[in-house]
């Protein structure tokens, strides 16, 4: 009888005890996923497309930029990350279909494929994200897009042309939203300045190259 009433008494505190201790758990926090808001339609300028064809790789980019995180810098030189809130994928892979998807939207450019795909092309975009940011001047948090471009012929592995591009958008507000939505116009115009850079640079080096 005793031992039964022993068993009773444990068991009536092992449950006391997960009760408590369910208690203690931090509550979970609810993470809002963004998508890199979709890009604005292209007007393409006069000209029929070029034959050549270009296969656009995923941007190189450090630890911190290769991430879902959402990255700020509010003061001097510390990068942080908005809590609770979270890209639907790293900024190289975003960025990256944005970029084929200006130029598939633009025109001019005959095929244009991405690394994932693997497709046979005659020149390649290859490239390091240096920022994918948000960083506050003043009180305004600006949406600060920047990359470093090559331009390479697959056949020879030879680099025909490379730039430097930066697109700094301010937000209308410093919410995450508001921030977001100045990410999807800074990737917007700098994906605009790529493809017209790509476009005159390809069509001189294929014209060079039937030379």
């Amino acid at each position: 009888m005793r031992g039964a009433r022993a068993i009773i008494r444990w068991a009536g505190m092992s449950l006391a005890v997960l009760a408590s201790a369910c208690t203690l758990l931090p509550e979970q926090k609810t993470v809002d996923i963004y998508r890199l808001p979709s890009a604005q339609a292209a007007v393409s300028p006069p000209g029929k497309a070029q034959a050549w064809s270009l296969r656009i790789r995923s941007p190189h980019a450090n630890t911190t930029l290769d991430s879902a995180r959402i990255a700020v810098i509010v003061q001097g030189d510390r990068l942080s990350t908005y809590g609770g809130a979270r890209w639907t994928d790293a900024p190289p892979v975003l960025l990256r279909a944005r970029l084929a998807e200006a130029f598939r939207l633009d025109g001019r450019v005959a095929s244009v494929s991405t690394t994932a795909s693997n497709v046979r092309a005659d020149l390649e975009l290859d490239s390091d994200l240096r920022a994918f940011q948000s960083e506050y001047r003043g009180a305004v948090p600006y949406a600060v897009v920047s990359l470093d471009a090559r331009l390479i012929s697959t056949a020879t592995r030879r680099v025909v042309a490379s730039r430097s591009f930066e697109v700094a958008q301010p937000a209308e507000g410093v919410e995450v939203p508001a921030v977001v939505s100045a990410f999807g116009l800074a990737s917007d115009a700098l994906a605009g300045q790529v493809v017209q850079w790509v476009v005159e640079q390809g069509a001189r080096a294929q014209s060079s190259k039937s030379e």
